[in-house]
C-alpha cells in the first residue's frame, strides 16, 4: 500500500511538472513575442505580466483539481478549460433565467411566436394559419388540444422523406419514446431540441451543481454509464433511435469518462456494462458517477455484485475476461489500455469482501456525487442506492424532461424533494386541471394562472413540430420562482390502476406498497409492478377485476396469504375510494406474487429487445398494459 501511495505521488508530481514547464515556456514565448513587436515599450511588458499570471492561476486551478493519475496532459488541459467555459456559460445562463422568471407571461408569449413564426411555411402551420397568429389567445382558439393520433400521419410523411411538413428545418433524428404508458411512439427531433437542452438545461445545472457541490467541479473523471443503441434508418434515411445522449453524439467529451472509446463500439449491454465497471474500478479518484436514470446505476450495482472477482482478476492480471463476445479488434485496442496492477486489485478485493454495504465510497474514496434522474418510476431506485451500494453519497437529479424536450431544471439539488423550475424558453406550457383531465370540454391556463398546491397535466408546444400537445405527465405546482412556477413530477395517465374507476396513482400505489413490506419481517422491496386482470385473460385467478402484483424481494423467499393481504389493506387505509370499491365487492383482493431474483432486469431486456428503445431511456413500467409482459412476469413467479 505504502509503495502504491509513493508511486501515485510520483506519478501526479510527474505529471503537474510536466504541466507547469509547459506553461511555463508558453509564457516565456508569449513574453518574447510581446517584446519583439513595436508596441511602445510598457505594452508588452504588461501583457506579460497578464499573461504570466493567467498562466500561473491556470496552473494553481489545475494544481488543486488534479486527483487522478493516469491522464495525458492533453486530456487534463482539455478538461481543465470545458470546466472553465461551462462554468461560465452556466453563470451566464442562470443570469438570463433569474431575468426571464420575472415576467413570465411575456417570455411564454415570445416563447410561443417564435415557434410558430419559424415553423409557419410549413404543411402543418399553413393548415392552421401560423403566420397570422398574433398571440397565445388566438394560437388557443384556432388550435385543438392533441394527442398523438393527430400526428401520426405527418410523421410518417416525414419518415419517408417528405420535408417541411411539421417543421422547416429537417429533424436530426426520429425519436422513440421509451413506451411508459403503452405503444412507443415516433417523434421528430431537431436541432433547436438539442440546442434548447444544452443551453436551457445543461448549462443552468452546471451552475447549480457547483454552487451546491463545489468538489464535483474537479478533474477526476466520471464514470458515464451510457449505451450506444440500435439505430435503424426510416425510408426517407432519418436515424431511428432513443433520444438521449450516447457515445455517437458524445465523442467530444469521452476524454471526461473513465470508459475508453473503443468500449463505446460494442453493443451488447451486458458486455458494455462489465467494460464501464472495469475501467472505473482501475480509478481510484472517479469524481462522479452519471447516467440518465438512476435504475442504471442500480442494475450496475448489481452487476458489480456479481462480477467482482471476475473484475479484479482482470485488474490483476491486465487482461480482458474470455466470456466477454468482442470484436477482435476492439479486445485489442482496449488490451492495450491495461496493464497488470496487483496493487488495486488487492485493495479492491478487500473492498469487495467486506460486502457491498456503502460500497462506492469504499472503492472511490474520492467520490462526490451521482448525478441521476431519480424521481417518478425511478424513486424506488435511488432509495435502494442510497440505503445500500451509495450510503452517504448526496444525489443531484438534474432535469426534468421527455422524448418531446427539456421541460425543467432542478435548481435546488441539497433538497431531498425533486422539484423543478419549469423552462419558461423551451416550450409554450398549458396546464390542464386534473379534476378536468376526462372532461370533454377542454380549458387550459398558462404559467402565470396556475395555482400553488393544485395539479395539472402538461399540455405543449415544443421545438419539433408538437402543438398544444397532452404529454400525459399529472404535476403538481409547489411553489414560485419569481414568477415561473416550480413544480414536482406526480405521474403518468396511463400509469395509473383503474379497473372501477378509482384512480390509483403510482405514488398512492407506492406508498401503500411501502407500508406493506414494512410489515412482513426481513423483507426488502427491490422491483415491483402491477397490471390489472383485465389484460391476463383466464390467468388472472379471479371473478371481479383485481391487481396482479408481481414483486421483486431481498430477504424472503414466501409471503403468507395473511402477509399477502396486508398490502390490500394499507392500499384500502390510503384509498377510501379503493376501500368503497372492495367493500362493496366492485374489487376483488389483490393477488400478490413474489418473482425470482433478476426478474425484472430480464424483463427490461425484453421490453428494450422489443423496440428501438436502450437502456439509456429506459423506465420501469408500473403498470403493465400488455399481456406478453404480465405472462412473462408470471413465467418467473417462485410463491
Amino acid at each position: 500500500g505504502r509503495v502504491t501511495a509513493v508511486s501515485t505521488r510520483c506519478s501526479v508530481m510527474s505529471l503537474r511538472r510536466v504541466l507547469l514547464w509547459t506553461l511555463l515556456f508558453c509564457s516565456i514565448t508569449l513574453l518574447t513575442a510581446a517584446a519583439a513587436t513595436v508596441i511602445p515599450d510598457p505594452v508588452p511588458v504588461a501583457l506579460g505580466v497578464v499573461s504570466l499570471t493567467g498562466l500561473v492561476l491556470m496552473w494553481r486551478h489545475v494544481s488543486l483539481r488534479l486527483k487522478a493519475k493516469n491522464r495525458t496532459l492533453w486530456g487534463l488541459l482539455n478538461q481543465f478549460l470545458a470546466l472553465r467555459l461551462v462554468t461560465w456559460l452556466g453563470k451566464r445562463q442562470r443570469a438570463k433565467l433569474e431575468k426571464d422568471t420575472l415576467d413570465i407571461q411575456q417570455v411564454q408569449e415570445e416563447t410561443l411566436l417564435r415557434r410558430l413564426r419559424q415553423n409557419g411555411n410549413t404543411l402543418y402551420g399553413r393548415q392552421y394559419g401560423f403566420s397570422s397568429i398574433k398571440d397565445s389567445g388566438e394560437f388557443r382558439r384556432r388550435h385543438p388540444v392533441t394527442v398523438y393520433d393527430h400526428y401520426r400521419e405527418s410523421v410518417e410523411r416525414v419518415a419517408a422523406g417528405e420535408e417541411n411538413v411539421l417543421t422547416k428545418e429537417k429533424p436530426l433524428i426520429l425519436a422513440m419514446t421509451s413506451g411508459t404508458s403503452g405503444s412507443s411512439n415516433m417523434l421528430l427531433s431537431t436541432k433547436d431540441t438539442s440546442t434548447d437542452f444544452f443551453l436551457q438545461g445543461v448549462r443552468v445545472c452546471v451552475d447549480a451543481m457547483r454552487k451546491a457541490f463545489p468538489s464535483s467541479v474537479s478533474l477526476q473523471r466520471t464514470l458515464k454509464l451510457f449505451y450506444s443503441p440500435t439505430v435503424r434508418h426510416s425510408e426517407g434515411g432519418i436515424p431511428i433511435r432513443p433520444n438521449s445522449s450516447t457515445p455517437s453524439s458524445s465523442k467530444h467529451l469521452l476524454y471526461l469518462y473513465t470508459t475508453p472509446a473503443p468500449a463505446f463500439q460494442v453493443l451488447n449491454e451486458k458486455d458494455a456494462l462489465y467494460l464501464h465497471l472495469l475501467f472505473a474500478l482501475k480509478d481510484r479518484h472517479v469524481g462522479t458517477i452519471e447516467a440518465n436514470f438512476c435504475s442504471t446505476v442500480f442494475y450496475a450495482f448489481r452487476a458489480l455484485e456479481e462480477r467482482w472477482e471476475e473484475l479484479v482478476n482482470d485488474i490483476e492480471c491486465g487482461r480482458l475476461s474470455t466470456s466477454l463476445e468482442l470484436d477482435g479488434g476492439v479486445r485489442l485496442a482496449l488490451e492495450k489500455l491495461l496493464e497488470p496492477d496487483p496493487s488495486r486489485a488487492a485493495e479492491l478485493r478487500s473492498q469487495f469482501s467486506d460486502g457491498f454495504q456503502g460500497v462506492a465510497l469504499r472503492v472511490w474514496p474520492h467520490l462526490h456525487l451521482v448525478l441521476t434522474v431519480d424521481s417518478g418510476s425511478n424513486q424506488i431506485y435511488g432509495e435502494l442506492l442510497r440505503q445500500h451500494y451509495c450510503k452517504d453519497l448526496p444525489f443531484y437529479s438534474p432535469f426534468y424532461a421527455a422524448t418531446e424536450g427539456l421541460i425543467g431544471v432542478n435548481l435546488w439539488p441539497l433538497q431531498e424533494s425533486r422539484r423543478y423550475l419549469l423552462c419558461p424558453r423551451s416550450m409554450f406550457c398549458e396546464f390542464l386541471p386534473e379534476e378536468s383531465l376526462d372532461s370533454e370540454e377542454i380549458n387550459t391556463l398558462l404559467m402565470h394562472q396556475v395555482e400553488e398546491g393544485k395539479n395539472y397535466e402538461l399540455v405543449i408546444t415544443n421545438a419539433a413540430g408538437l402543438y398544444r400537445y397532452r404529454i400525459g405527465d399529472i404535476i403538481k405546482v409547489v411553489g414560485f420562482h419569481n414568477q415561473c412556477p416550480v413544480v414536482e413530477f406526480l405521474y403518468r395517465r396511463g400509469q395509473m390502476l383503474s379497473v372501477r374507476g378509482e384512480k390509483v396513482t403510482e405514488a398512492l400505489f407506492l406508498g401503500a406498497l411501502k407500508k406493506a413490506v414494512a410489515l412482513w419481517p426481513g423483507a426488502k422491496l427491490l422491483d415491483y409492478c402491477c397490471a390489472e386482470s383485465g389484460i391476463l385473460g383466464d390467468s388472472s385467478g379471479g371473478a371481479q377485476p383485481h391487481y396482479q402484483v408481481f414483486l421483486e424481494l431481498k430477504g424472503i423467499r414466501n409471503l403468507t396469504e395473511e402477509q399477502r393481504y396486508k398490502l390490500d389493506c394499507c392500499l384500502q387505509a390510503d384509498s377510501a375510494v379503493y376501500r368503497s370499491f372492495r367493500i362493496k365487492g366492485s374489487i376483488g383482493p389483490m393477488r400478490v406474487q413474489l418473482v425470482s431474483q433478476g426478474a425484472f432486469e430480464e424483463l427490461k431486456g425484453h421490453m428494450t429487445s422489443s423496440n428501438i428503445s436502450s437502456s439509456n431511456t429506459f423506465k420501469m413500467q408500473r403498470v403493465i398494459r400488455r399481456k406478453e409482459y404480465a405472462d412473462f412476469l408470471l413465467g418467473k413467479t417462485v410463491s
